[in-house]
């Protein structure tokens, strides 16, 4: 009775300090790790809003930059962090799922060196075409494809992106083949499918915003499964061909150790700013979607995309090599 009794007192010990820690938590200024250089969407992103987090936690989240790598340097960092909640990584679909899945070595492993927070956003990829051709939608770009097999190309800013691997999964959905032509970043392929060097893109919209007001590109679909908020307009490529979804994410996570009570507190903050009104209308304005909801829905998103990527790849046919 006695070891009974003080399991007892050990276990009720341990709620008491993880609601007080709850309660107290931070005490101090907390770092946020982004692996993007500053100034893009995924800053913006970020920035705006864990600021509006360090409001209701009452501490400021100060961004900390750490590009590189294709994102490994930032992650790398944040997985080697102290697990105590001062240390939060931002994550995105290319480091946390589709880096795994192309077999890259890397330093750490996405599942299980981190804790996942929330996810934050979606970013919705665009099908976008030069003007010149003469199709309105994707039956009709599928079908001239089918037409001039091997004559369509397409541009991405490197073998391996979210970008490439979306046309090959189309590639494999509809039967076609579209010719890959990597650039070495999105600004290039955005001016190359501007003066006609290439056919189509794989884009999120701040890229091309510009040239699509100005009648320069258009689009004709989006990537995600539902139609998005960001581009009610058009139609998702999903009504095309079932299952289809080539998007990018944004995630909050933390190193693996940290307590479930600051683990809870983050995500209830970054819920709250995420579901408030102008917050995702900013945030909509920024081309990105408020993706509210528990720290499962990250985890099961980083497993599901890294298998799902992985297939893509497969059928494909492309190496780590050629993506590095």
């Amino acid at each position: 009775m006695h070891y009974v009794a003080s399991a007892v007192v050990g276990f009720l010990l341990i709620g008491l300090g993880h609601a007080a820690l709850a309660q107290t938590y931070p005490v101090k200024l907390v770092r946020l790790i982004v692996p993007y250089p500053p100034g893009g969407t995924t800053d913006i992103v970020a920035r705006e809003v864990t600021s509006r987090m360090g409001e209701g936690l009452g501490q400021q989240i100060l961004v900390d930059n750490r590009p590189g790598a294709g994102t490994q340097i930032g992650l790398q960092l944040g997985a080697r962090s102290a697990p105590d909640g001062y240390t939060i990584t931002f994550g995105t679909s290319a480091g946390l799922a589709v880096s795994p899945a192309l077999g890259l070595k890397m330093p750490f492993d996405p599942q299980r060196d981190f804790v996942p927070v929330g996810l934050i956003v979606y970013s919705p990829f665009l099908l976008v075409i030069h003007p010149s051709l003469p199709v309105r939608n994707v039956k009709e770009l599928i079908a001239l494809a089918k037409a001039n097999p091997g004559k369509l190309n397409f541009a991405s800013p490197g073998v391996g992106t979210s970008n490439h691997l979306g046309i090959e999964m189309l590639n494999t959905m509809a039967g076609v083949k579209f010719v890959h032509v990597p650039y070495k970043g999105g600004a290039p392929a955005v001016t190359d499918l501007v003066s006609g060097q290439v056919q189509l893109l794989f884009s999120s919209t701040p890229q091309v915003s510009s040239f699509l007001k100005a009648g320069r590109l258009r689009v004709i679909a989006v990537g995600t499964q539902k139609p998005t908020r960001v581009a009610p307009q058009y139609p998702p490529i999903a009504d095309t061909f079932p299952g289809f979804d080539c998007n990018t994410w944004y995630g909050l996570i933390v190193p693996t150790g940290t307590a479930p009570a600051i683990v809870t507190r983050l995500n209830a903050e970054l819920n709250r700013v995420l579901t408030d009104p102008a917050m995702v209308q900013r945030l909509l304005e920024q081309g990105v979607e408020a993706r509210p909801g528990p720290p499962t829905a990250l985890s099961e998103m980083i497993v599901s995309e890294t298998e799902r990527w992985r297939k893509v790849i497969k059928s494909a046919g492309i190496t780590a090599e050629a993506a590095q």
